[in-house]
This record gives structure tokens, C-alpha cells and sequence, in this order.
């Protein structure tokens, strides 16, 4: 829903997010490097990938149950629990694991029989929807945190191609239904 690189959702905390306004500020990013590195917090891909988005209201909607959960595991680990302030935590606080939604996602998709698609054909799955909505290619590329639009148009050029012709199209039916109004009137 809002196009953000798996590290980015983890690194998101409870602070990070202004019920009043309906935001996120994305600010970190949670990484795995190796065994002895663990799970560690860095700052986003680039500094363009520092940004608010508005939350969409599903999602706020969700966010009171999560953090009653989250609420419900520190009561019952007591002096076990680990104060992240991490959304995605696992039962005694710590920050999960980044391969975790893959490998969860995945079993659910197998579970269900869907096809299964990686984490981030969500967010290819987002900005193509944005494109043929017509947003504009500075917006798309804000939200999902590419450097600059440049970034946006190289990696999307198929999907540019493709709403372009779809606009073009859009302008040569307006022309023939003005041809044909023209047609009947002067009949």
C-alpha cells in the first residue's frame, strides 16, 4: 500500500507514526548482514527515501490491534521483553528478522494455493497502479523513495509506454466522438 522496501516497513516504530495526522515517517531502515552482525538499524537506501507518507485508513484501522498484541506479549514476558518500539516484533519485542514477511508470505501463498510473489512486487504492483492513475512521476517516485524521478521513469519505462498509449488513445476517442457529434448536428 505504500510502496516501501521491506527494511524501511521493518525499521518503522511506534513513534514514527502520528495517529492524529494519519502518517509515517519513514526514517530507518532494519537490516541483516551476517550471524555476528544480527539484525541492525541503519538510516534508509537514500536520503530521498526519508519521507512522510499518509497512511491509508485500513491501516490505521489495524494498528490499535497490533499494538494491544504487542501490549499483551510485554505483560506476559515481564523483564523478558525487549523494548524496540517496533511494530514488527517478534513475542518478546525484539525486531524481526527481515527474511521473516518473505518466508511468511511464501508459506501462506503455498497454504492457499496463490502464486507467490516476492515482497516487492507489492511495490511494483503500487507505482504501476499510480502511473495509469495519471500521478505524476515526481509523486510516484516521492512515495516510493527513489532519489529523483529519473530514477522512477528508467526503472518504469514499460509502464510509461504503456499509459501514454493509453492516453493517446483516450484523446483520438474524444476526437471521433466530437467527429460524430459534429456529423449529426450538421446532418
Amino acid at each position: 500500500m505504500l510502496g516501501l522496501r521491506i527494511g524501511e516497513c521493518l525499521g518503522i516504530e511506534w513513534s514514527d507514526i502520528d495517529f492524529a495526522k494519519g502518517t509515517v515517517f519513514i526514517q530507518r531502515n532494519s537490516q541483516y548482514k551476517n550471524k555476528s552482525t544480527g539484525i541492525y538499524t541503519t538510516t534508509p537506501k537514500t536520503k530521498s527515501s526519508v519521507r512522510c507518507l499518509t497512511l491509508p485508513q485500513e491501516i490505521l484501522d489495524i494498528l490499535p490491534v497490533l499494538k494491544a498484541q504487542q501490549e499483551d506479549n510485554r505483560s506476559k514476558c515481564g523483564d523478558l521483553w525487549i523494548n524496540s518500539d517496533r511494530l514488527f516484533c517478534n513475542d518478546f519485542g525484539k525486531p524481526i528478522h527481515p527474511n521473516q514477511p518473505y518466508n511468511y508470505l511464501k508459506r501462506f501463498c503455498e497454504r492457499e494455493k496463490i502464486e507467490f510473489k516476492a515482497l516487492h512486487s507489492f511495490s511494483h504492483s503500487l507505482v504501476t497502479n499510480l502511473i495509469h492513475s495519471n500521478v505524476d512521476v515526481t509523486t510516484t517516485s516521492n512515495i516510493v523513495g527513489h532519489i529523483n524521478g529519473n530514477v522512477t521513469l528508467s526503472v518504469y519505462a514499460h509502464e510509461f509506454k504503456e499509459a501514454t498509449a493509453f492516453g493517446c488513445n483516450v484523446m483520438s476517442n474524444l476526437l471521433n466522438q466530437q467527429k460524430k457529434q459534429f456529423k449529426t448536428m450538421s446532418e
